[in-house]
């Protein structure tokens, strides 16, 4: 395997007194928990083959519970219902083979029917998000683990010609000023979202002085930053561009967690193999590792 490369970013002032826990909350506060994204399941290029050895590899691990990034299947924007019906079969099946629960992020990917070119019409009861409802979840929730909260955000937009872009929608913006007040101060927290609130992506691979699409960042990031800044968010967990970085900011890392199909089962990025995040909680602490689950995919599709 290639070695593994990733960039790390600090930003702002490093304060060394950070706030703690209550003591008694330490000892029962220890936890590993996987973030998978950028799956991208599909029955050609072995995908599936990969992805059961990337749970043979978490269950392994055995982590207290798996939440996945988005792009979870691969794709539903531009086709017929069938196609779409038939990958997320394919996918809840075969995350049944993880020993722990999942808990799920919306993607662009998941998205049913968007594109003009699938062929189908907005009158369709499962069009644009609501197969996914259907079949995976709501679009945003939050949950306890031990002392930590966690917060699934859908950051997925649609615009008049049937695109997608990187937004918090108004109902979400208030529902999370919600949960977030009504959440203990002293209580970690960690948000997911698919599409990056702040990435460097596009500078690193492309050039210093480009900028992200609409379809690559979340728009009015700031909006959603100002207020996760004002609670003890600690991590945001992203996906979208199957890169590996880690922003720090403002006291908030914001790590994209590269991606379990890499350049979609064809092949890794320079530096960067198919994997995921396994991320180790200690009281109000946390450490993260990326895992190269072994998969070779110019060896394994031949």
């Amino acid at each position: 395997m290639k070695k593994i490369t990733f960039l790390t970013i600090i930003v702002g002032l490093l304060i060394s007194c950070q706030p703690t826990t209550k003591k008694a909350n330490l000892t029962d506060n220890i936890f590993s928990f996987v973030f998978m994204t950028d799956i991208h399941l599909e029955p050609e290029r072995h995908a599936t083959e990969g992805l059961l050895q990337a749970i043979d590899t978490i269950n392994r691990l055995a982590p207290d519970f798996v939440l996945t990034g988005g792009d979870n299947i691969m794709d539903a924007l531009g086709q017929k219902e069938s196609r779409a019906d038939s990958l997320y079969n394919l996918f809840e099946t075969t995350m049944k083979k993880l020993k722990m629960p999942v808990y799920y992020t919306l993607g662009n990917h998941e998205v049913f029917g968007l594109y003009k070119e699938s062929g189908v019409s907005p009158d369709n009861k499962y069009y644009g998000k609501k197969m996914y409802e259907n079949r995976l979840g709501k679009r945003y929730y939050s949950f306890d683990h031990k002392n930590w909260h966690f917060v699934v955000l859908d950051g997925i937009g649609f615009t008049e010609e049937r695109r997608y872009y990187g937004v918090v929608d108004s109902v979400q913006v208030k529902w999370l000023k919600h949960d977030l007040a009504n959440t203990e101060k002293s209580k970690p927290v960690v948000v997911c979202i698919h599409i990056p609130l702040v990435s460097i992506g596009t500078q690193i691979n492309r050039g210093p002085t480009e900028g992200l699409q609409k379809s690559s960042v979340i728009t009015n990031a700031h909006e959603i930053i100002s207020i996760l800044e004002q609670h003890s968010v600690k991590l945001v967990l992203q996906g979208h561009t199957h890169f590996l970085e880690d922003i720090y900011y403002n006291g908030i890392h914001y790590i994209t967690g590269g991606a379990v199909s890499a350049v979609l089962w064809r092949g890794t990025r320079p530096g960067l193999e198919e994997g995921f995040l396994k991320i180790d909680i200690s009281g109000d602490k946390f450490s993260w590792k990326y895992i190269d689950y072994g998969w070779d995919a110019e060896t394994e599709k031949n």
